[in-house]
């Protein structure tokens, strides 16, 4: 089935429910979106706005991401809500393999969901990888036609912590959330592709440097390896519901002061 075809489905589902309990605070939520990616002035304002009413309407969705698809073929992130997201995502890139890959490319699904990654044989790199990192369970939706180049062009990705965490209703919240994504991209060009990719490059290599100087932090304090202590990061974000990025930068600015727990 067809991203058009897809989002068509979401989009009866969405109506024939609208006697249900959910359907009139989701209706708020997609008006409150509509109004404000009207006044979104770039790409960049556009995908942030549109993650931030993922991490709303999908209750299960603890970390969101956008990939997008360059016109050499080469994948990206150009945001996310937790720098997890981005481990998430670029081991997908390297490993050419997992949802957001399948769904981001022209001939590719309209979505690709893993209800249980502990229990997913169609992705043998990336499934453990993505376990390892605290994710239970994934769904990633196509950008539908649209944008300038008439094919779809990405995917907005979100994953939830616990298996079973995303089920049909998610899906078809995520296919609406990704139309209102794709006609906006398609609609504003206050920033270009390339422009957004820049910027978002350089925030990249802030939060990995940041990150980079917790880890050393948590490495000579407890004698563990890099892997170790990037995993302290994670849990520690993950239970204080802090984003890994602002927590590596607090302990990095004021390592003389705190530690992380045990």
């Amino acid at each position: 089935m067809s991203a058009e075809q897809e989002w068509q489905r979401a989009k009866e589902t969405f109506v024939a429910g609208e006697d249900r309990p959910t359907a009139g605070p989701l209706a708020g939520e997609f008006a409150r979106l509509t109004s404000r990616l009207l006044t979104a002035l770039s790409v960049e304002d556009v995908l942030e706005r549109v993650l931030e009413a993922t991490t709303l309407m999908v209750p299960s969705a603890d970390l969101a991401s956008f990939t997008l698809v360059d016109a050499d073929g080469r994948f990206h992130t150009p945001a996310e809500t937790d720098a997890v997201a981005i481990e998430l995502d670029l081991l997908q890139y390297r490993f050419r393999e997992g949802p957001c890959v399948e769904a981001a490319v022209p001939a590719g699904p309209a979505v690709a969901i893993a209800p249980d990654l502990a229990d997913e044989p169609r992705w043998p790199q990336w499934a453990p990888a993505a376990v390892g990192l605290g994710v239970g369970a994934v769904l990633s939706t196509a950008l539908i036609p649209g944008a300038p180049t008439g094919r779809s062009v990405g995917a907005l990705n979100v994953y939830s912590r616990s298996a079973g965490g995303l089920d049909d209703a998610d899906r078809d919240v995520l296919l609406l959330l990704a139309t209102h994504a794709s006609l906006a991209i398609a609609t504003t060009d206050a920033v270009t592709r390339s422009e957004l990719q820049a910027a978002h490059l350089r925030t990249a290599i802030e939060s990995r440097d940041v990150i980079g100087q917790a880890k050393g932090i948590i490495m000579a304090r407890r004698g563990v390896s890099a892997e170790e202590a990037f995993d302290v990061l994670r849990r520690t974000s993950q239970d204080l519901n802090v984003k890994l990025a602002e927590l590596a930068r607090t302990l990095a600015e004021r390592h003389a002061e705190i530690d992380l727990p045990g």
